[in-house]
């Protein structure tokens, strides 16, 4: 038996799904089950409810879930600490991030810290918030990027900084003569939206309904980049970060308009499944992310 079978086992638990543990470890779906045959023939027991159709530990596996969570934990944590010793920052860090960080707010960092360590491998997915928490908790992504973090006690949260929303319209619409306007001025236009699982949504939705401003959703988009190009083409306007529209205000593809009444911010944040062993490569990367 090997540690390396507990951690299959143990991500296999966490997932629930024999091809994300294969993913997770880099072997085939084929190898997992052969692993898991391997450790209910070394027990000589039975781990998974293979009866039910949703996944399933027996009690027997519960007991070894549990007891292999520290063992796996105790080896990743020697593992890291000999390399804080021997001062060697290297692997990889698995990043799950929202796409308007992944586009606009990542790309810096991450050349700054690869300049740094060169020998880390950043691999970067994109996915939707909702999908993010998922990647987290089943260990298919060792960090995440989102705006407006949401409160749970599964998670470790870092604040990063906050960015700014701004008011975006195409340059020839009647509101971009005003530089900055006041927040009632986009109520009855024509809304450019995120979809409405989208924790940005959600958070402008609250701002307008504060101030019983009622905008007019035309279209709804899962990312900053296409809510962006409905803007260029004059479908309507919207309410964005400002960090995310630098290169198209600069390009007067759109024009931006700071709402001058109230300043409302989108907060960030990095986090991670609480509990989780982090490697010195992984504190590094998160230490760069707080410096700003």
């Amino acid at each position: 038996m090997q540690i390396e079978s507990l951690k299959v086992f143990c991500d296999l638990n966490e997932t629930g799904n024999f091809t994300k543990a294969a993913s997770i470890n880099g072997v085939t779906q084929s190898a997992v089950s052969q692993q898991i045959t391997s450790l209910e023939r070394h027990f000589n027991v039975r781990l998974i409810e293979r009866s039910k159709k949703k996944f399933a530990l027996t009690r027997e596996g519960q007991a070894l879930y549990d007891a292999s969570k520290q063992i796996v934990q105790t080896y990743e944590s020697l593992q890291h600490q000999i390399q804080k010793i021997k001062n060697i920052v290297s692997g990889t860090i698995r990043i799950a991030t929202i796409y308007s960080i992944g586009l606009h707010e990542l790309p810096p960092y991450q050349r700054a810290f690869l300049k740094k360590h060169p020998t880390v491998n950043l691999s970067v997915e994109y996915r939707r918030a909702s999908q993010l928490y998922e990647d987290i908790l089943d260990n298919t992504a060792d960090i995440g990027l989102v705006a407006y973090p949401q409160k749970d006690n599964r998670f470790e949260t870092i604040s990063l900084r906050a960015d700014l929303l701004v008011i975006i319209c195409h340059p020839e619409h009647p509101l971009a003569a005003g530089g900055k306007i006041k927040l009632g001025k986009v109520n009855g236009h024509k809304f450019i939206g995120f979809e409405p699982d989208i924790p940005t949504r959600r958070a402008i939705d609250k701002i307008l309904r504060n101030r019983k401003i009622v905008v007019n959703h035309v279209m709804e988009f899962d990312n900053i980049e296409t809510v962006k190009r409905a803007v260029e083409i004059d479908a309507g306007i919207s309410i964005v970060p400002k960090s995310t529209v630098a290169q198209e205000v600069a390009k007067n593809t759109i024009a931006q308009l700071e709402i001058s009444d109230e300043d409302h911010f989108r907060p960030l944040a990095a986090v991670h499944k609480k509990g989780k062993v982090l490697s010195p490569a992984m504190k590094e990367f998160l230490a760069l992310l707080k410096k700003d």
